[in-house]
């Protein structure tokens, strides 16, 4: 667990650590046109590789794949330190976020390996509290390196931890069967392949539509690929699960309703006149939600089963959407920390106990796809969110009338999303011991 603790911190410090310091990089290494790839190559790559080292881990075990994640993510850090040009540096951030991208989801698979349903929401709120850790610790670092060494150290701060991590795992012996089976390459490529170019329409200034005819087509190749390969990269079973299903779609429709908002409230704040830190702080209060609501979340489902909790958790979401829409110019401080104290208790409830059955309502087999299936769905969810969102701020007259725009598409969203959360069947039920996980 320490190990996985680790592997989470130095990623999601690395989301963020570089929003500080990049301004003092592009400046360093030229070519400021690239400035945003810097950001989209890490994400694109974080983003698509997860559903594929969860199925890897179910072929081949959690450890190994695990471990190759953090060798990539290592020598990804030691590269990107090292880069003498800005082409370099978006170069190794994108093998930097492959190496991410295969850690990311073996938090949540092997707490699912290990420990039984009523703890997990416990070992969860954990992990979201490194998040939570990681966006105070890392703008701090960042500043210190840049003004006392160098802006090189960001990265190569990541290697002593990465080693840590690797020797901290060293001893653990993995308690989940493999189910060896070939590997599906050509799934993998055609997943990967459509993915990026679906995503790449939230970053790219024109040429949306190519994008997407594009990747919709490898996608469409894909299914018809998968439905006759023996051991699919992702089983298509997975997605006639029907309660598995529709948390997949719960997890899309509600990241992209409002999960984004947390990159804008700050930027309200400061605009009526907060300083930076009292905006960090504001959104502290998301953090707080998450926990308060992960952590009892486990003992939840086998008390009351998955569909009650997403309908409330979805229930809250649509509130905390309509309470946003009533932003104003005297709204302050307090408004904004409720919100997103609310949007916490929301998105806690929903990615805790949709990961849960992500990995109680499928085959032993099936659980890691299956789990970061989900971390696929909700992250491809925030980038189109974020993206829509942003698009709407650049459009509006002003930055009260744009985040007014952004609050309504979430609330409307965010009802599709509570809709999406009935057809869950009812009588899904997770076993509660480890031993049925």
């Amino acid at each position: 667990m320490t190990s996985i603790v680790l592997a989470m911190l130095v990623s999601a410090m690395d989301t963020t650590i570089i929003n500080t310091t990049m301004p003092v990089i592009a400046k360093h290494l030229g070519h400021f046109e690239l400035y945003a790839w810097t950001f989209a190559s890490y994400m694109l790559f974080t983003t698509v590789m997860a559903p594929v080292a969860g199925r890897i881990s179910d072929l081949y075990g959690r450890k190994k794949v695990f471990s190759a994640g953090i060798v990539l993510f290592l020598i990804g850090s030691m590269l990107c330190g090292s880069a003498q040009t800005m082409v370099q540096l978006v170069i190794y951030r994108a093998l930097q976020g492959i190496g991410a991208g295969v850690m990311n989801p073996f938090p949540s698979i092997i707490a699912g390996d290990l420990f039984p349903v009523e703890k997990r929401g416990k070992i969860y709120a954990l992990f979201t509290a490194m998040w939570g850790l990681s966006g105070v610790i890392a703008p701090l670092l960042g500043s210190l390196f840049v003004e006392y060494a160098s802006w090189r150290w960001i990265f190569y701060v990541n290697v002593p931890i990465c080693l840590l991590a690797l020797l901290l795992l060293i001893p653990y012996r993995e308690v989940y069967e493999p189910k060896p089976a070939a590997v599906d390459y050509g799934g993998a490529l055609l997943f990967s392949g459509g993915a990026i170019l679906l995503l790449l329409t939230t970053v790219v200034e024109r040429g949306h539509l190519f994008y997407v005819v594009g990747g919709s087509a490898l996608i469409a190749v894909f299914y018809w690929f998968e439905k006759r390969h023996k051991s699919p990269i992702i089983p298509m079973n997975l997605l006639s699960n029907r309660p598995v299903a529709w948390m997949i779609v719960n997890g899309f429709l509600s990241n992209a309703a409002l999960f984004g908002a947390g990159n804008y409230l700050p930027l309200y704040l400061q605009n009526v006149g907060y300083t930076v830190f009292e905006s960090g702080i504001a959104l502290v209060g998301m953090t707080v939600g998450w926990m308060a609501a992960s952590v009892p979340a486990g003992k939840w489902i086998i008390r009351f089963g998955y569909r009650p909790l997403m309908v409330i958790g979805n229930a809250i979401l649509v509130a905390s959407g309509a309470w946003l829409m009533m932003i104003g110019s005297s709204s302050g401080f307090w408004f904004v920390f409720f919100g997103a104290t609310w949007l916490g208790l929301a998105f806690g409830l929903l990615s805790t106990v949709a990961t849960i059955g992500a990995q109680q309502l499928v085959e032993p087999h099936q659980k890691g796809v299956s789990t970061s299936l989900q971390m696929f769905s909700r992250n491809t969810g925030t980038a189109l969110g974020v993206t829509l969102m942003g698009a709407m701020l650049a459009h509006a007259p002003n930055l009260l009338q744009g985040l007014q725009w952004m609050f309504y598409y979430g609330f409307a969203v965010s009802l599709l999303a509570f809709a999406s959360s009935f057809p869950i069947r009812a009588d899904a039920a997770p076993a509660s011991s480890a031993s049925k996980s």
